[in-house]
C-alpha cells in the first residue's frame, strides 16, 4: 500500500474503515463528524504511509493514531459548542438531577439507580443515553471507554493506540467507567480526598 498499490489500499480500507468510523462516532457523537474523521484519516494515511514503522506497532494502531489526531483537532475547533463540564467531566447542570435521581429516591426493587433509569427503555433509547453521557467525558477517558468497552480492544491494544502505558489505560478506563455510570445515574462521581480515601 505504501508503494501505491490500489488493491492493497482497497483491502485495507474495507477492513479498517468500519472500526475507525465507530471510534470516531463514539468520540464525536455525530455521524457527519465521524465521516469527516474517516476521510481525513485515510487521506493522511495515503500521504504519510511511508512514515509507518512496523516496530512501533501494527498498521491498525498507526491508523487509529491518525484518527485520534483528527478527532482531537475537530474537537478543539468545536470546543466552544461543547457543554461546560466540571473537574469530573460532568455537566454543570447535575445539581437538580442529583436530587431527583439519588439512590434513596428509587424503589428497593433490586436494581441499581442506573439500571432503574434504563429499565423500560428501548435499545435505541439506551444507546442514545449512553452516547450522550459518553460525549460529556473528557477525551482521554472517552478514548479508553470507547476502545476497551465499546470496541473490545484489550489493554495492550488500547495502549498502543493511545500511545501510553497499559497502567494508564487501566486507570483511565476505571475512572471513565465511574464517570459514565455517574452520568447515567444523574449524580456527580464521588470525589477523591487528598489522602486518597473515599
Amino acid at each position: 500500500m505504501a508503494a501505491g498499490d490500489e488493491e492493497s489500499f482497497r483491502l485495507f480500507y474495507a477492513r479498517h474503515q468500519p472500526p475507525i468510523y465507530r471510534f470516531a462516532l463514539h468520540m464525536t457523537g455525530r455521524p457527519d463528524a465521524a465521516e469527516e474523521v474517516v476521510q481525513e484519516a485515510f487521506m493522511t494515511l495515503i500521504r504519510e504511509a511511508g512514515k509507518f514503522d512496523a516496530e512501533r506497532g501494527a498498521p491498525q494502531a498507526f491508523l487509529y493514531g491518525i484518527a485520534r489526531n483528527h478527532v482531537r483537532r475537530l474537537m478543539e475547533r468545536e470546543w466552544r459548542y461543547q457543554p461546560l463540564v466540571d473537574e469530573d467531566g460532568l455537566s454543570e447542570d447535575t445539581s437538580e438531577s442529583s436530587q431527583n435521581h439519588s439512590p434513596n429516591n428509587y424503589p428497593n426493587n433490586g436494581h441499581s439507580p442506573a439500571g432503574y433509569m434504563l429499565e423500560g427503555m428501548t435499545r435505541a433509547e439506551i444507546v442514545e443515553q449512553v452516547r450522550s453521557a459518553l460525549g460529556l467525558l473528557p477525551l482521554h477517558y472517552r478514548e479508553a471507554v470507547t476502545l476497551c468497552d465499546l470496541q473490545e480492544h484489550d489493554y495492550e491494544s488500547a495502549a498502543r493506540i493511545m500511545d501510553c502505558p497499559v497502567g494508564t489505560v487501566r486507570s483511565r478506563l476505571a475512572r471513565g467507567r465511574e464517570m459514565l455510570a455517574a452520568r447515567l445515574r444523574g449524580v456527580p462521581a464521588a470525589k477523591k480526598s487528598a489522602g486518597g480515601a473515599s
